[in-house]
């Protein structure tokens, strides 16, 4: 089974079970369109701003050309400042509730806003080459960027309106009419006309992109998930066959040791020596079900403040008899006491699982050694053997449930070492690998506090 087996049969990665699976916690399409669609309209209330102020600065600093500004201008225009200010705040605050019908209300009122203003000051200067018909490209960008086709048409005639009207409304105050200045009015709606449609059609371009976008990512997301529950399922399906291939070794011994036994023509001491193998093979089934449900469903860490020198006294203490009938001897070194917050049962049971490993794996007249210091949050716990290198083929793959060099190993020893170090806030890795020098690193999260300690 490979890491990415282990890690998906592990923490279930990916989206959960086949049924019932979750997705990416991403903004529905509704939600980024609308979101789109604030700050859109906020650019457009700061280009307001920005050219309410740049009007009334050319018109105050170019008074020889334009007139003096009166105050019902200069009033008007910092009315508009103000509401536009009002407006950005507005939108600024709206951070959830917003919905999409209320931008379009609040961008249709920004449009007639702004066509109302344009012609109040238009009038109020009284000019023919008023500089405020400028105003009147700000609602049709709106137009093109927020409405469809129709919208901006009927904004852009709106805005071609405003000007002849204007033209025709001051020749008749002030005659006679100048060919001129309706040229002028007649390439200003031109350009105003190429500049609304082009807009309407890039943004209607992007928008499309935008939607197939959207539907791409959606089928890769779908697909995604697909190829997660499938690459789960087939985790699974090697798992389960692991599972088979280590109970069917023992039971097939059982079901063979026992039909010998019962053979009528089988001596009593063939017998004895059937059931004799008969029996191992069930222990060693039983241990193999009882470590698989302890990897399987690991219960959660109790924990409770231990002193970890005790820990590791205690496994020295244990395996003190199986290392001397190996001649290999067992060393133990603290720097520091050192009080942690762990299930000492479970913490136990992985640092006995290293050990014994660490003394089957060292040669006679060998050592093994633990020692423990604290860095920061954590506790390291090292435990040594003067052993042979463990293989670089064997080395990727030590972890993992049901792999295992040994003839009567399960492979769930140092898979479960690791998840107890995991379950404490640690890890368990080899950090070392050298001939005569193989190290086993466990690390746990010391939780207790200073004062706890010191107590």
């Amino acid at each position: 089974m490979s890491k990415r087996d282990l890690a998906m049969f592990e923490t279930g990665s990916g989206k959960g079970a086949v049924r019932g699976m979750t997705t990416v916690n991403v903004p529905s399409r509704r939600l980024l369109e609308q979101e789109s669609f604030k700050k859109q309209q906020t650019a457009f209330c700061v280009l307001t701003l920005f050219v309410i102020a740049i009007l009334l600065l050319l018109h105050t600093l170019f008074a020889s050309l334009l007139g003096t500004p009166s105050r019902w201008v200069i009033a008007l225009l910092g009315f508009s400042f103000f509401l536009k200010v009002v407006e950005l705040i507005w939108l600024q605050g709206q951070t959830g509730g917003i919905t999409e019908g209320t931008l379009r209300v609040e961008t249709a009122l920004s449009i007639a806003g702004l066509f109302l203003l344009a012609i109040i000051l238009i009038f109020l200067t009284d000019r023919d080459d008023a500089p405020y018909f400028v105003l009147l490209a700000i609602p049709i960008l709106q137009a093109a960027y927020h409405f469809g086709l129709v919208p901006t048409t009927i904004t852009i005639a709106g805005a071609t309106g405003v000007i002849f009207f204007w033209m025709h409304h001051y020749f008749q105050v002030h005659p006679p009419p100048l060919a001129s200045e309706y040229l002028e009015a007649g390439m200003l709606s031109v350009i105003f006309s190429l500049m609304g449609f082009l807009v309407w059609f890039l943004v209607t371009q992007l928008k499309r992109q935008q939607a197939r976008l959207s539907e791409n990512m959606a089928k890769l997301e779908a697909t995604r998930e697909q190829l997660i529950v499938e690459e789960k399922l087939a985790a699974v399906g090697r798992l389960a066959g692991n599972i088979a291939h280590e109970i069917r070794n023992p039971v097939a011994m059982i079901s063979s040791s026992l039909a010998t036994a019962s053979n009528p023509i089988v001596g009593p001491a063939d017998r004895e020596e059937m059931l004799q193998i008969a029996a191992k093979e069930a222990e060693r089934l039983a241990r193999l079900t009882s470590e698989f449900l302890n990897y399987a469903r690991p219960s959660a860490p109790q924990r409770c403040p231990v002193f970890l020198g005790d820990l590791l006294s205690y496994t020295a203490d244990v395996v003190k008899a199986h290392a001397e009938s190996r001649s290999v001897a067992v060393a133990l070194s603290l720097t520091e006491e050192v009080r942690i917050e762990a299930d000492s049962a479970q913490v136990q049971g992985a640092l006995l699982n290293l050990v014994l490993n660490g003394i089957e794996a060292t040669s006679a007249s060998g050592q093994v050694s633990l020692d423990a210091s604290r860095s920061g949050p954590l506790v390291q716990i090292n435990i040594m053997n003067s052993g042979a290198p463990i293989p670089d083929s064997d080395l990727p793959h030590i972890f993992e449930p049901f792999y295992s060099t040994k003839p009567n190993g399960t492979g769930l020893g140092l898979a479960i070492a690791r998840r107890v170090a995991q379950a404490h806030g640690g890890d368990l890795w080899v950090s070392c690998n050298q001939e005569g020098r193989v190290v086993f690193s466990m690390t746990l999260s010391a939780l207790l506090h200073e004062g706890k300690e010191k107590e």
